[in-house]
């Protein structure tokens, strides 16, 4: 069985990727609507991206 490596993605690109702020992607993660980060280190977190990204389709998907 093959195991598929997840690509892990730091804040400035999930605030590029989405247009959001540092402090607007942590409170929306505090509030459950935006993926939890998982911490790589001490002081350091990531996203995976794919995660993020199915995140940005579903925002798509709900607009009307």
């Amino acid at each position: 069985m093959e195991r598929k490596l997840r690509k892990i993605i730091r804040y400035p690109v999930v605030e590029k990727m989405t247009g959001l702020s540092r402090v607007t992607i942590w409170r929306m993660v505090k509030a459950g609507t935006f993926p939890k980060p998982i911490q790589l280190g001490s002081g350091s977190v990531g996203f995976f991206e794919d995660e993020c990204v199915e995140w940005q389709e579903e925002k798509a998907a709900s607009r009307g």
